[in-house]
């Protein structure tokens, strides 16, 4: 029977673990070798002369030759015997594993690769606990960070910048709070955060510092505030109530997020909200959102285009962000707009548009700048109440021949659905676009996840495509919901007869799907009423089906494995990653395989999980690795006609190093 995992009641102990880790099966355990491969008792030199054991090691490689040579030839023989084999249930018999198949294969692997054992990694040093690769973040001191002078950070990711350790948690970090409670809790040694972050003032970045954790619960001020708040748009945009699904928004881009409580709330209203805000060497909204269990990505205005396609949102809101709107000639608002599908809002929340403030002539010569610069985007201002207004983007194809000034319309040379950090472009794309749907036109949410025959055409794909994609996705969901049962609950009292207990709706937040194709796997886990939501990421050296899934309802991003993902470390659950290696292995000497599972390390929280399926070379390459990383690792058989596999490994809660 398999030893225990990592459990860790959510939100309890600090750690369960040593520097060493226990692997999920003993017999996975690869004997530790001396120096040239061998047991040490077996290198005794009393009485051995050079000759002797140059014949010895002479035999052995024979030996390992032609183990290697009957290996192969067994299973291409397995390989024809079951070929014509029905496809079945991919994971029937899935603990029926090949365990010293595996165990074998491994040994092979090590010795192979220069018949020594994989060393495991050392832990970075403290400072490296919320590094951010491609952020130049590592030696800054917060204690200098000036509060009220913000920093702009650029993106710059730069090759061959592997730290090779470990990046380690805070010394007193614990495991999040499941949901709901954890998105009104968190532990505050969990985030790097000091007192200046406290008193900031803002609508959206109001929190109650307890002695252990940091509450947004309703009963604090920011909360009630985010209540009225909510009500307030609802009602400018023409809402009895806060249904705004009647409306036709789904997907939120929360501009400069403050700690995520607008998000968090249309939560529990079936909207999806993206935070998307600089990196910030301390009080990170990012990184406190992401806490929370809320979406966030590191991201910025300030020179290039955010990761997503043209028509991405049905409403961008921005309160007291910090973006200057009226400034660079208006390259902002155009971000805005080419975001906005059309009927969609823009709600811009700021100070300066109390009538106290535009006594001022700066102001008002600012809000004239903003003003018409809308009307030339071809958008409505809806309304103004106190210092909030409320733009409707066009949903008229008449209005971009008749405008008289403002933006041009891009060329047709210029690709509108490709946006991975491109400059940002003066033009708008206006209509060019077939997905030029008004919202109040789409399919309302949830029945938007399955897109009807006229969406689906865009994509060159039919209802079946999506409905036999479905299927597939929620028998993978299922099986991956059992096979991790005994895994979590292995130490579990089982009767005979009893069935495994399954693991809690609300098990994981979120997860990262590193190769989402068309959003299949956020699908399945919607239809099983699992409480997570997913960052679909679809890799630039792929099909982009990122159109596909935010036409869907769904949120992702475009990104390039082979960079560093723009968030904190340990802000994901689970990390999902199906036929990502062998997208990668097709583009020669881009990044390894150990760099991306690195990253994968980075981002994932303690006690988290990770699910690879993959071709089988490729799996076992992978699981080799997982010994550098010290992840408890376990490899999965698939059906027999198939050649992949799974392999399931959880990151260790390791204590801080003293």
């Amino acid at each position: 029977m398999s030893r225990p995992l990592y459990r860790g009641i959510s939100g309890g102990g600090k750690s369960s673990s040593p520097a060493g880790h226990d692997p999920f099966d003993m017999s996975f355990q690869v004997k530790d070798l001396g120096e040239n491969g061998f047991n040490h008792e077996s290198l005794s030199t009393s009485g051995a002369n050079r000759s002797r054991q140059s014949l010895i090691f002479t035999f052995l490689k024979l030996g390992l030759f032609f183990l290697v040579v009957l290996s192969l030839s067994g299973s291409f023989y397995w390989a024809i015997s079951i070929s014509t084999t029905p496809r079945s249930n991919i994971y029937h018999h899935y603990r029926r594993l090949q365990e010293q198949v595996v165990a074998d294969l491994t040994q092979i692997g090590e010795l192979s690769l220069g018949i020594t054992r994989l060393k495991e990694l050392e832990f970075c040093p403290p400072e490296y606990e919320s590094y951010v690769p491609c952020y130049n973040n590592v030696s800054e001191n917060p204690d200098s960070v000036d509060p009220v002078i913000p920093i702009e950070y650029e993106r710059k990711c730069l090759h061959d910048t592997n730290l090779g350790c470990l990046v380690l948690s805070p010394r007193n970090y614990r495991i999040p709070l499941r949901w709901p409670s954890g998105r009104d809790l968190i532990w505050k040694d969990n985030v790097k955060i000091t007192g200046q972050e406290f008193s900031s003032g803002s609508l959206t970045k109001r929190m109650m510092v307890e002695e252990e954790q940091i509450s947004f619960r309703s009963g604090s001020i920011m909360v009630d505030g985010v209540e009225d708040y909510t009500h307030q748009i609802a009602e400018m945009i023409g809402l009895q109530e806060s249904n705004f699904i009647e409306a036709g928004i789904r997907t939120v881009l929360d501009i400069g997020c403050g700690f995520g409580s607008f998000g968090a709330h249309l939560f529990s209203k079936q909207l999806l909200t993206m935070c998307i805000a600089n990196y910030e060497a301390s009080g990170s909204q990012v990184q406190l959102t992401l806490e929370r269990g809320i979406p966030a990505l590191i991201g910025s205005f300030s020179t290039q285009q955010l990761p997503f396609p043209y028509l991405s949102f049905d409403m961008l809101h921005c309160a007291r962000c910090e973006v200057e709107w009226d400034k660079n000639d208006g390259l902002f608002l155009v971000e805005v707009d080419r975001l906005l599908r059309p009927g969609g809002y823009f709600v811009w929340t700021s100070q300066m548009n109390t009538h106290r403030s535009l006594r001022d002539k700066e102001n008002q010569k600012k809000w004239s700048i903003i003003r018409d610069f809308a009307e030339n985007l071809c958008w409505d201002m809806l309304s103004q109440q106190d210092e909030t207004i409320v733009w409707k983007k066009t949903s008229r194809k008449k209005c971009y021949s008749s405008r008289k000034a403002g933006p041009a319309v891009c060329g047709r040379s210029h690709d509108v659905e490709c946006p991975y950090y491109q400059q940002l472009n003066p033009c708008i794309a206006g209509m060019r676009s077939q997905r030029w749907i008004p919202i109040e036109y789409r399919t309302p949410w949830p029945s938007r996840a399955r897109l009807n025959s006229t969406e689906l055409d865009l994509y060159g794909l039919h209802p079946e495509d999506l409905a036999e994609d479905a299927a597939n996705w929620n028998s993978v969901i299922h099986n991956y919901w059992s096979l991790l049962s005994p895994l979590i609950f292995s130490d579990h009292p089982k009767r005979p007869g009893d069935e495994e207990p399954s693991p809690p709706f609300n098990m994981l937040r979120n997860v990262l799907d590193m190769n989402a194709h068309f959003g299949g796997f956020n699908t399945a886990l919607l239809d099983a009423g699992k409480s997570a939501w997913v960052m679909n990421v679809v890799p630039t050296n792929g099909p982009n089906y990122l159109p596909l899934i935010f036409d869907r309802g769904f949120i992702g991003v475009q990104h390039d494995w082979c960079e560093a993902f723009p968030t904190y470390p340990r802000t994901y659950d689970m990390v999902h990653a199906e036929g990502l290696l062998s997208l990668e292995a097709r583009q020669m000497h881009r990044c390894s395989t150990f760099d991306i599972l690195l990253e994968i390390d980075r981002i994932l929280r303690p006690e988290g999980w990770v699910i690879i399926r993959d071709t089988t070379l490729l799996v076992e390459t992978a699981r080799s690795l997982t010994t550098q990383l010290r992840w408890d690792a376990r490899l999965m058989e698939l059906d027999g006609s198939s050649d992949e596999k799974l392999l399931v490994c959880q990151k260790p809660f390791f204590r801080k190093q003293q």
